[in-house]
C-alpha cells in the first residue's frame, strides 16, 4: 500500500496546493518558477470556475486560480492526459484572468501579470529532438527579445524529469522530484528533509485523510488508473496497426517486384504471405495504371 497520495489525481493535487491552510506550499513551488520581480509574498484563492461573458461562450474551470497580493494572477493546472489543441486551450484559459481585470469607467488598460502553470503527466512535444522538460513561454519579437512581460506560460513535462536524488541542484529540482516520486516514497528522503517539504509530506500522508476524503481519493485514483490504461491500450493498438501496415507494404513491394519479373501469382503468394487472390488483384491494378 502506498503511504502518500498520488499528486496527479484531482484530489491529490488540490490537497497539496489548493487549500487555504497549504497555500505556503503553493507559494514556495510557484516562486521557484517565477522571476525575482514577480515573487509571491502572499496570495488569495479565487473562484476556479469562470463563466463566459456571453451565454454562447464556453466556460472554464481551473484546477487552481489565485492572485498574489502584489497583483499577479495564476492559473495552475495538473494535466493527466494529452489533449488535442492543448496550447490553444491554455491560451483560451488565460483570457479569463485578463478580461476580469477590465474596469468600468475611465481605465487606461493597465494589466497585472498573468501566469499559466501546467504540470503535465504526458509529453506534448511530438518531435523527440524538440522535447524539453521545462518550457517557459512569453511574447517575444522577431529577434527573441521580450516584448511583453505580463503574460507567461510555464509547461513542465513531468515524464521528461529524470533527475535522481544526488543530481538535484536547487529548490525547483526538489519540488519536481517530490511531485514525480511522491506516490512511491515510503519515507522522507534526506535531501527533502526541510520544513516546507516536511509539511508537504504530512499533507500528502494517506493516514491523515478522513474516511470521506479517503473515499473521494480512491475514486479519483481508480479513474486515473483507468484513464492511463485506456491511453496505453490505444497507443499499443496504434503501434501494432502501424507495424502491420509497414509489414503489409513491404509484402506488396516484394510482390510488385516479382510481378515485374513475370513470376506466377502462386509463387508470389508463397514468398510474401499474401493470398493468390490478393496477388492477382494487385496485378490487375498495376495493369490498369499502365
Amino acid at each position: 500500500m502506498a503511504k502518500y497520495i498520488n499528486p496527479y489525481t484531482d484530489f491529490g493535487f488540490k490537497k497539496l496546493f489548493g487549500g487555504e491552510g497549504n497555500k505556503d506550499l503553493l507559494i514556495d513551488f510557484l516562486n521557484q518558477l517565477l522571476p525575482s520581480h514577480h515573487q509571491i509574498a502572499d496570495l488569495n484563492f479565487r473562484n476556479p470556475e469562470h463563466l463566459p461573458d456571453l451565454s454562447v461562450e464556453r466556460r472554464a474551470i481551473f484546477d487552481i486560480h489565485c492572485k498574489a497580493v502584489s497583483g499577479e494572477r495564476f492559473i495552475v493546472e495538473m494535466q493527466k492526459a494529452k489533449l488535442k489543441y492543448f496550447k490553444d486551450r491554455s491560451l483560451f484559459y488565460v483570457t479569463f484572468p485578463i478580461r476580469e481585470q477590465a474596469q468600468q469607467g475611465d481605465w487606461n488598460f493597465k494589466l497585472d501579470a498573468v501566469y499559466f502553470v501546467a504540470i503535465l503527466d504526458f509529453e506534448y512535444d511530438e518531435k523527440e529532438e524538440e522535447r524539453k522538460f521545462r518550457r517557459d513561454v512569453a511574447l517575444k519579437d522577431q529577434d527573441g527579445d521580450l516584448f511583453f512581460d505580463k503574460l507567461h506560460f510555464k509547461f513542465l513535462q513531468m515524464p521528461l524529469f529524470n533527475l535522481q536524488e544526488h543530481e538535484l541542484k536547487n529548490k525547483f529540482d526538489k519540488w519536481c522530484y517530490f511531485l514525480k516520486n511522491l506516490q512511491n516514497f515510503d519515507h522522507i528522503p534526506a535531501i527533502l528533509n526541510e520544513p516546507i517539504f516536511q509539511k508537504a509530506f504530512d499533507t500528502a500522508a494517506l493516514a491523515s485523510l478522513t474516511v470521506e476524503q479517503r473515499a473521494v481519493y480512491e475514486e479519483n485514483l481508480i479513474q486515473y488508473w483507468g484513464m492511463k490504461s485506456a491511453i496505453e491500450t490505444a497507443v499499443e493498438e496504434a503501434v501494432e496497426a502501424a507495424v502491420e501496415t509497414t509489414r503489409k507494404e513491404g509484402k506488396i513491394e516484394i510482390a510488385i517486384a516479382m510481378l515485374n519479373d513475370k513470376e506466377k501469382p502462386e509463387k508470389i503468394a508463397k514468398y510474401t504471405g499474401l493470398t493468390v487472390e490478393q496477388v492477382e488483384e494487385l496485378r490487375d491494378n498495376l495493369k490498369k495504371k499502365k
